[in-house]
């Protein structure tokens, strides 16, 4: 089964036309995609009200603090009233996709016009604040995980109507912290990780509840579907890792000098064979907006693996004790045990559900962009100084240092300079230069990367719960899928692969194909399953729980509240003594003292007219 890569850029500044809409979390082919719930039309017309609000709420540029603050004075409660009745009563389910919508539109203004950046950077801000308003704002909690976030729109541009994709999508796809960071959009990520909500079979347009939440019957949770859950498929995944890790290890420590192939090495590159189909099968069905940091990493770390079996084929292909096998034996155990720390680095990509990891994860990605900047200022001007050298070299027409030269500013990048070769070199010119490209490069150069490093630290750690908030609805959104396809995680694709898809599903009837798949998919996950259904059977009878009680389906009674209901604080007065000593936090304190000396001139101006009535009498 695909295992639908990471598909968006970490900020979403740069995504032009319909970049946002091609680069959605899941298929992008339109025949696998559900339609717009709404007419593009309609969703279009709703986006531009919106937009012509914003742009009449922030008429010019305001410090951001003035939009994100609690008692904003900017998103009033009757700017969230009129945002809210922008879809009016029958298309208003897509207000909050339409002012991200807005935002993605707003951002892009920024870039188009730079010398009001900073006013649109603050409208898309302002944007933001409103869907995080009207979410948090909104009562009906299934209209609002069905309906609000989950439902797919799309938009009309260029005369046709984009790829459709829901709230959560679009706030991953944009990076709206402050939305993703609302409690509405964090317990509807909760509940997809959960398998709580799930892609209607009937319409994969809707999500619903999961039928059997409330069943406590164990068997009717051993259902290969529920390998469906982000949940099951995230632990699957490490037990993989974990597995392909062990298998190396073992391997790598036990070098067979004959060359054969032992049953651990073929398992790992059967592993191996398996991770490489699922990343082809995945640039396949994506295309190239699939490809990130993650996955070239992978495939780097697979190609190394793919030359050691290679390797290790053309040493089987000459007999044994011949000196052909001995090298090329040797060959492939080198290119082994070059890729370990890739191994142990590849463990990271699925360890992010893990706060710590994961707030790590997004500082290294943040750091390899920003190194892009040093290594393109890095790349000129090596390439200037390398010409340079090269030229005092061949001035005497014989160039013989270009090794020397190459290493001796790779020293230098390394922070490892040699300048005792350059004595000779050319006197004086080449021991100058290599003082200035030295200066350059560890003094000039590195700095600016140190100072990037710091920077995109800083911006990460000083924001890291929303940022972690933000990874971890990205790694739930990965494993959300259209429901007609059937999940098996690799090295399992290869039973898929070769077992199922070649042999039967070019002729079989389609439910008895599908039928074949969880069948097989039963057996092959029916540890796990044992596992889940007992977990999900427990969740079933705190669920019911939960609702005798009205509470929500995911609440749990903690330290605080189990003797809650039996203090009365309004009848010991308690409240009451509490309200008449609680400080006003809503409204600023000047504004306060300025009411106050209002109603005393008021008071004042009273007293003056009854006193000159009287006088006048």
């Amino acid at each position: 089964m695909v295992q639908w890569g990471k598909l968006f850029n970490m900020d979403g500044h740069d995504q032009r036309g319909l970049h946002d809409e091609l680069r959605s979390l899941l298929p992008t082919r339109r025949d696998d995609v559900p339609p717009s719930a709404i007419p593009s039309h309609e969703v279009t017309k709703v986006a531009l009200r919106l937009k012509h609000q914003i742009e009449a709420v922030v008429p010019c540029e305001l410090e951001e603090s003035r939009i994100t603050k609690a008692n904003s004075s900017v998103i009033t409660p009757g700017v969230i009233k009129t945002a809210k009745s922008a879809g009016g009563e029958q298309w208003r389910a897509c207000v909050v996709y339409c002012l991200l919508v807005c935002k993605k539109w707003f951002k892009r203004q920024a870039l188009l016009e730079l010398w009001d950046a900073d006013l649109h950077n603050v409208r898309a801000v302002a944007c933001e604040v409103l869907a995080k308003r009207i979410i948090e704002e909104e009562e009906d909690q299934r209209y609002l995980l069905e309906d609000v976030l989950l439902k797919r729109y799309s938009i009309f541009v260029n005369g046709k109507d984009t790829l459709p994709a829901n709230a959560i999508e679009r706030a991953v796809d944009l990076h709206a912290l402050r939305v993703i960071g609302s409690s509405g959009y964090q317990k509807c990520i909760s509940y997809l990780w959960r398998g709580w909500l799930v892609q209607d079979d009937d319409d994969p347009s809707r999500f619903v509840d999961f039928k059997a939440k409330l069943d406590t019957s164990y068997w009717a949770h051993f259902d290969p579907d529920r390998m469906r859950v982000p949940v099951y498929q995230n632990t699957v995944q490490i037990a993989f890792s974990v597995i392909f890790l062990v298998l190396y290890t073992q391997a790598i420590n036990t070098v067979n000098p004959t060359g054969d192939l032992d049953p651990i090495e073929s398992l790992l590159y059967i592993f191996t064979l398996g991770f490489i189909c699922d990343e082809i099968s995945k640039i396949w069905k994506v295309g190239r907006y699939y490809i990130g940091f993650w996955n070239v990493f992978n495939s780097t770390l697979y190609a190394f693996l793919s030359v050691s079996f290679i390797m290790r084929m053309f040493a089987l292909g000459h007999p044994v004790g011949d000196d052909k096998r001995l090298n090329f034996n040797n060959l492939s155990y080198n290119f082994l045990a070059f890729s370990a720390p890739m191994f142990w680095i590849r463990l990271m990509l699925y360890l992010d559900g893990f706060r710590f990891f994961g707030a790590m994860l997004v500082v290294l990605k943040v750091m390899m962009r920003e190194s892009l900047i040093f290594f393109a200022l890095l790349i000129v001007v090596l390439i200037g100084f390398l010409q340079a050298f090269v030229g005092l070299d061949q001035v005497d027409n014989n160039l013989t240092a270009t090794g020397f030269i190459v290493q001796a500013m790779a020293n230098a990048i390394m922070q490892s300079p040699d300048f005792d070769g350059f004595d000779n070199f050319a006197p004086p010119f080449g021991l100058i230069l290599y003082y200035i490209f030295t200066f350059v490069v560890m003094v000039v150069l590195l700095n600016i990367l140190i100072a990037l490093y710091n920077s995109a630290y800083e911006d990460i750690t000083g924001n890291a719960i929303d940022e972690y908030m933000a990874l971890f609805a990205q790694k739930t959104m990965q494993f959300v899928r259209a429901p007609d396809e059937n999940v098996f995680i690799a090295p399992f694709n290869l039973i898929e692969l070769f077992l199922l898809i070649l042999p039967f599903e070019w002729w079989l009837p389609k439910h008895r194909y599908e039928r074949l798949n969880d069948y097989v998919m039963g057996t092959i996950y029916s540890p796990l399953l044992l596992i889940t259904a007992y977990l999900e059977t427990r969740q079933a009878y705190q669920v019911k729980s939960n609702r005798r009680r009205g509470e929500e389906d995911d609440d749990t009674i903690e330290e605080w509240e189990q003797l809650a209901a039996e203090i009365d604080h309004e009848g010991d007065g308690w409240a009451k003594r509490v309200e008449d000593t609680r400080p006003n936090v809503v409204t600023d304190a000047a504004l306060l003292e300025v009411r106050e000396l209002r109603d005393e001139i008021k008071e004042l101006k009273g007293l003056l007219e009854g006193m000159q009535a009287n006088a006048s009498a």
